[in-house]
């Protein structure tokens, strides 16, 4: 059974709360906790290039976060912050467990479960990427 008006409902939703985490975290990066900070943390866990690692990191996510919640180049940024979970997966959480309290890949894993529709299915009817394919 097709239901249109659900499945665009959904990934609606889906890429607001998704957009709305992604936009936080880098704000918090720059803004909040700080780049001196956050770079620290970065070179405490082994990132490469940890001050220019927050920089890059920080602006993907709220670019590719606000792309999201417009439906602007859905698949396509929830591709490239597909990237980015592994590597945060990668560098950070994987040797930690699963769950998030114990620093775990949990947040990772699903957020790459839930960036993984948006690539799958795109931005739905409700999109700027539907305005602008018409």
């Amino acid at each position: 059974m097709d239901r249109p008006a659900v499945r665009d409902g959904a990934l609606l939703f889906l890429r607001l709360v998704i957009g709305a985490v992604f936009v936080a975290h880098g704000w918090d990066k720059i803004f909040l906790t700080g780049v001196p900070e956050t770079a620290a943390q970065f070179a405490e866990m082994g990132i490469p290039q940890a001050q220019m690692t927050v920089w890059l990191v920080a602006i993907v996510e709220i670019i590719a976060g606000a792309l999201l919640i417009l439906g602007l180049l859905g698949p396509f940024v929830a591709g490239v912050l597909i990237v980015e979970m592994f590597a945060a997966l990668w560098f950070v959480h994987i040797n930690n467990g699963l769950f998030v309290s114990d620093g775990g890949f949990e947040y990772a894993l699903v957020m790459i479960a839930a960036l993984s529709i948006v690539v799958t299915f795109g931005s739905g009817r409700a999109s700027l990427d539907r305005v602008f394919t018409r």
